[in-house]
């Protein structure tokens, strides 16, 4: 853990797959907003060295790390936040796992994992954060859950099928969520961005070039986007397209 104690008036969020790449700019931009952070990911040296940053930049930061495939580690992530913060405002279900395979060559423990962490830890952490989610809706009818899905969420995509059809769950669970939980001042975002510059575009990079791909920081504005929205307006989705790309 890293950081100093927190003012329980404080807005806190909660953000996974945080050690580097999309999760790391959406941690960074709300710790410029002011929210108390619980970082997550999987790798602790790498989470480590997150959390570090996060702090030497000033933001008030615990770090937890472990696989958000495991409803344990989702169990431990909620708690410690709630421990430090005692409050939710904003949940980011970032982390995320894309392994390609054709169809005949899909392995069942990769197509375990994909829906492990890319969906299945996404409903988890709302039943888990349920409660602290409602109390702050109740008190500013702005709470929000940011959601990652991709691009392959709005069109499938040949080799990455089992991620496409995760991201696609993402976008439906989001909108189910958006219809059961507005209500209570709870709202919901699914980002679904193309080619970012991070680890997880490694496999395409000799076809497009890391010049040419969207930047972390372009999807962690639209987290700043959504912030600034009065209770009234809800946005389900955004989508994030390199010029002339198609879906």
């Amino acid at each position: 853990m890293s950081g100093s104690g927190s003012d329980e008036n404080q807005r806190a969020a909660i953000v996974t797959g945080a050690s580097s790449g999309i999760g790391l700019a959406i941690a960074r931009l709300l710790g410029e907003e002011g929210y108390g952070l619980t970082v997550s990911s999987r790798r602790p040296e790498k989470l480590e060295a997150a959390a570090s940053e996060l702090a030497g930049a000033g933001y008030d930061v615990q770090h937890v790390a472990g696989n958000t495939g495991s409803e344990d580690v989702v169990r431990q992530v909620v708690a410690a936040h709630r421990d430090r913060f005692g409050r939710l405002d904003v949940l980011v279900n970032n982390a995320g796992v894309g392994i390609g395979a054709a169809v005949g060559d899909i392995q069942t423990k990769y197509l375990d994992m994909q829906i492990g962490v890319n969906l299945r830890s996404i409903v988890l952490f709302y039943r888990e954060c349920d409660e602290l989610l409602r109390a702050a809706g109740a008190e500013h009818r702005n709470a929000l859950v940011v959601n990652t899905s991709s691009i392959a969420g709005k069109s499938g995509q040949a080799w990455l099928s089992v991620y496409s059809a995760t991201k696609h769950g993402v976008i439906g669970f989001t909108q189910a969520m958006n219809k059961e939980l507005n209500a209570a001042g709870i709202k919901s975002c699914a980002l679904a961005p193309g080619f970012v510059d991070t680890a997880m575009t490694d496999f395409v990079r000799e076809s497009v070039s890391p010049s040419e791909m969207i930047r972390p920081e372009d999807v962690a504005e639209g987290v700043r986007f959504l912030l600034s929205l009065s209770p009234n307006c809800v946005i389900p989705e955004i989508l994030f397209q390199r010029p002339g790309e198609q879906l």
